[in-house]
Order: structure tokens, then sequence, then C-alpha cells
């Protein structure tokens, strides 16, 4: 008899572990996450094409499923924000297939194929402090594979996790509060390295000066078109973002030469608006609600921000 012979048994388990151990995304690379680099000098041209870099984009039809982080009911006296998640979620649902999402489309992979512009709403949980008061880039990743894993979330590989935070929340790691950073995203991976795309949106009124300088003058605050500028801050960071995730989700699709990604270009351009009954500033009706939300970049000939490709 052979003694170096392993049995039919202990290869299948050699097999198992080694595959609970290789966490593979679609291109072997470890968890990651994209920060637009704000290292470029102010002076430069930043309105040349975005080049693309052969790398995953998000094509077809992208389902949203969204993570409210900490407390955002009534319970929580000044924490809580059941009004600006209100206002969050009719964004949500309505944001999808809208002119403004469809400028996505414009971005395709090495196949020809395009992002569909549609965005279904997937559903939504609630995540108490699972991960603290201060969140590294590791806490975003592992709160929204903790959702998975539970079955509280499905895993979609279609789908974007985004991690919305309550306004006792930081993240500095993120680059959340710091004026020279983009809204964060990136991939990271459940149970048996299935890969995931996901996002962070902290609360702006953990620091509306540079959160929700749309809605400032000075140190006093604006109106705003519903009323939150927590909630309408976030909205437009949470466009900016969801295009972002959609062009670039692991970091080898969509920028430009300097880094930046379609709605880094934009960032705090919001162009035309008009006057709601409130007396703020919007640009953009969505279902019932009305918006103030920074343009996103068409990728035509001529190069733009815009709020719709027609534009």
């Amino acid at each position: 008899m052979n003694q170096n012979r392993i049995s039919f048994p202990i290869v299948l388990a050699l097999l198992a572990i080694s595959l609970f151990a290789w966490r593979p995304s679609a291109f072997g690379q470890p968890a990651n996450s994209f920060q637009a680099p704000a290292s470029h000098n102010q002076n430069d041209k930043t309105n040349s094409r975005i080049l693309y870099h052969n790398g995953f984009v998000q094509v077809g039809s992208s389902n949203l499923y969204l993570i409210w982080y900490g407390c955002w009911d009534n319970t929580c006296g000044t924490v809580g924000d059941s009004a600006s998640r209100l206002i969050l979620e009719d964004f949500a649902y309505n944001v999808g297939a809208s002119p403004y999402f469809q400028i996505n489309a414009g971005y395709s992979d090495q196949f020809g194929y395009t992002p569909s512009g549609s965005l279904p709403f997937g559903g939504e949980v609630v995540d108490q402090y699972s991960h603290g008061l201060e969140l590294k880039v590791s806490d975003i990743q592992e709160i929204v594979s903790d959702q998975i894993s539970s079955y509280r979330l499905p895993a979609d590989p279609a789908g974007i996790y985004v991690v919305l935070s309550s306004v006792d929340v930081s993240s500095p790691e993120s680059g959340f509060c710091d004026p020279s950073a983009q809204p964060h995203h990136g991939t990271g991976y459940a149970a048996f390295g299935s890969a995931f795309s996901y996002a962070f949106v902290g609360h702006a009124m953990r620091c509306p000066s540079i959160a929700a300088p749309q809605f400032m003058s000075g140190q006093t605050m604006l109106p705003s078109p519903n009323g939150s500028v927590a909630a309408d801050a976030m909205a437009s960071t949470l466009a900016h973002v969801l295009s972002t995730t959609i062009t670039n989700p692991r970091g080898n699709g969509w920028f430009d030469r300097y880094g930046l990604q379609n709605a880094d270009k934009c960032a705090n351009e919001f162009g035309a608006t008009y006057s709601t009954p409130n007396g703020a500033r919007a640009n953009l009706k969505l279902g019932q609600r009305d918006y103030l939300i920074q343009y996103n970049w068409v990728n035509d000939k001529k190069g733009r921000c815009a709020i719709n490709s027609s534009e």
C-alpha cells in the first residue's frame, strides 16, 4: 500500500479550507476601496474626458440596499432622525431610471455592455452600532458582510450596499468630513468569498460646512427643498457615490488622468435652479419631492457636468 496516498475525504477537507481562506474578486484582488485623489493641482484642467481602464463596470440593472447604521428613529433623543430617513428612502426609490441617473448608461465595459440606469430598491435594514461610533473602512465592509452573512440582506452580485450613519457616528478613515475627500466606496467580501460593492454616506450634520455646503452661508443654515438640510445634502452625496460605484466599482473602471471619477468631476456643481415653496433652491424633481442634486459627468465629445445627458 502507498503510504503517501491521501484519502479522498482529506482532499475534500483541504480543498474546503483553501476555498474559505481565498477571498476572490472579479480580478483576484483583496477587499479594497477607491478614493479619488485630491492632490492634483487646483489649476489642472479636469474637464477632459474620463478614460476607461478595462476593469469592472456594474452593467445592466443594479439593486440598491440601505443599511441604517446607528440610531435613526425617535427613541434616540437628538440623535434620532426619522424625518431625514424618510426623505432619503423616497430618493432611493425614485432616483433609478430618472434622466439624471441615465447619465451612467454612457459608461460601457470592455464588451460594450452598459449600466441600464435602473436602480431597483432591494431592501433596507437597521444596524445599531455593531462596530461602535468610529468606523474604519474595514468596519464599513464588515457591517455589509454581516448583513449578508446573517441573511438579513441577499448576497447580490448586482447589488450596491450603502451604509448611512447617524449623526453620532464618525469615519475619518473613509474620508468623511475631510474637505479634500470624495464620498467613499469600494469592494468587500461576504462569507465564502462572494464580492459586493458598497458605499458609505455619513450624516451631514456631523460637519455641515463640509457635507452640506450648498445649504450654508457662512455659519447660517439656508432652507433646503425638503426642510431637512441633513437629508437634502445626503441625497446629493448618495447620488454622487452611487454613480461612482456603478462606473468604477473596483477602482479599475472609469476615471480621468487625475484619478477623478464621473461624479467627482462635478462635486458641488448644481447648475440652474428653481425655487421651492419654502424658498429653497432645487434643480431636480423625483416623485413628489424636489432636490438639489450635484451634477454628474456626461462623457461625450463635449464632456460636461449636467443634470441629464440631453442638457
